[in-house]
């Protein structure tokens, strides 16, 4: 009975290797583990514990990176570069508006003096990784968007300890340029975005990136002008939008919705293993925002009470920090469980086709 207890043990532990591997040499090895125990011995030895969990955690590693390879995760990961260095060139170029163009709502001693030198690199730097990336130069693609992690790094990491809602306020971009230069460092071929998205896709992502910086800065332009005693007309808010007629906000939604949906079909139309890969990709980014909604909503509203910053303990910041990778992992697991799944259902179907009638 020992003996028995001993292997279904060591057949545990096993199973932290991948099952191709296990398939090939789990008899062999166990045969091998028991002709090395004790008399008696009824449970692994702690060495033989720690070397199996390690050598299993760096085969499935092995296999991972290897995965990473197939060419639907090279053209997702072409197509995702491209598209989060459009989006952040758009939220660059909605900054840079913001700054350019003045606001009539804000009275003057607060309207913003104007843009610096880095709001202007910001819109050149993305829309520089976009081009470079279509243009078939991903390593120049990727270097210029890991400056662009950089230069966050050292232009707002600094402000953790006396700014850390604006640190987390622009977190969500900070990983999207994190995700886009990782995508970019993907190996692909030359120009493969272009050849994945076709001419008609990028066509329409790129218009609708410009058609919301455009509402943007038009419902920006047309807000009422500033009159605290004068002016006692009512004045719509919807989030940024802002306007006297509840049609004009209604129009800006429709706008905007219409230039959501048009990129969301863009994406939906690309082929499933390239469409899921994608989603992976950016999942990591919305369970950001997601966390930094939920978990840290109350964090936010009494920092904005209380008047000064209020320091996030290690636990929020390891929440920021682990959540990402882990949603993407778990992302990796969820495509490779679902191809399986229907590469043995379409195995099955195979053999029930060849199997002969009667």
């Amino acid at each position: 009975m020992s003996a028995a207890e001993l292997e279904r043990r060591y057949r545990r532990l096993l199973a932290v290797h991948p099952w191709e591997h296990r398939r090939v040499y789990e008899e062999e090895m166990v045969a091998v583990l028991l002709a090395g125990t004790r008399p008696g011995q009824t449970r692994p030895g702690f060495r033989d514990t720690i070397d199996l969990i390690g050598a299993g955690l760096r085969a499935r590693l092995r296999v991972g990176a290897r995965g990473f390879t197939e060419p639907a995760w090279a053209d997702a990961a072409a197509v995702t570069g491209v598209l989060v260095a459009l989006v952040l060139c758009a939220a660059a170029g909605r900054n840079l508006l913001d700054q350019l163009l003045v606001d009539p709502s804000l009275p003057p001693p607060v309207r913003p003096a104007g843009p610096d030198l880095v709001d202007w690199l910001r819109v050149a730097g993305w829309a520089a990784v976009a081009v470079t990336a279509l243009a078939g130069l991903p390593r120049a693609a990727a270097g210029l968007a890991w400056t662009g992690v950089a230069g966050w790094l050292v232009l707002v990491g600094p402000g953790v300890a006396e700014q850390p809602t604006y640190v987390v306020d622009t977190l969500p971009q900070f990983a999207l340029a994190v995700v886009a230069a990782a995508a970019l460092t993907v190996p692909a071929p030359a120009r493969r975005a272009v050849a994945v998205l076709g001419v008609r896709r990028l066509v329409v992502l790129v218009a609708a990136g410009l058609a919301v910086v455009s509402v943007l800065a038009v419902s920006r332009l047309a807000r009422p002008p500033f009159q605290v005693a004068a002016d006692s007309r009512t004045v719509y808010v919807l989030y940024d939008l802002e306007a006297r007629s509840e049609l004009v906000i209604w129009l800006y939604v429709a706008g905007l919705a219409a230039a959501a949906l048009a990129a969301v079909a863009t994406l939906v139309s690309l082929g499933r293993p390239v469409r899921r890969r994608v989603a992976v990709l950016l999942a990591p980014v919305v369970a950001l925002v997601l966390v930094i909604d939920t978990a840290l909503a109350g964090w936010a509203v009494s920092t904005a009470h209380m008047g000064h910053a209020i320091a996030l303990v290690p636990a929020q910041w390891l929440l920021l920090v682990l959540v990402p990778p882990v949603t993407f992992l778990a992302g990796v697991l969820l495509v490779r469980r679902r191809e399986e799944t229907l590469r043995m259902v379409a195995l099955g179907r195979a053999a029930d086709r060849e199997r002969p009638v009667g």
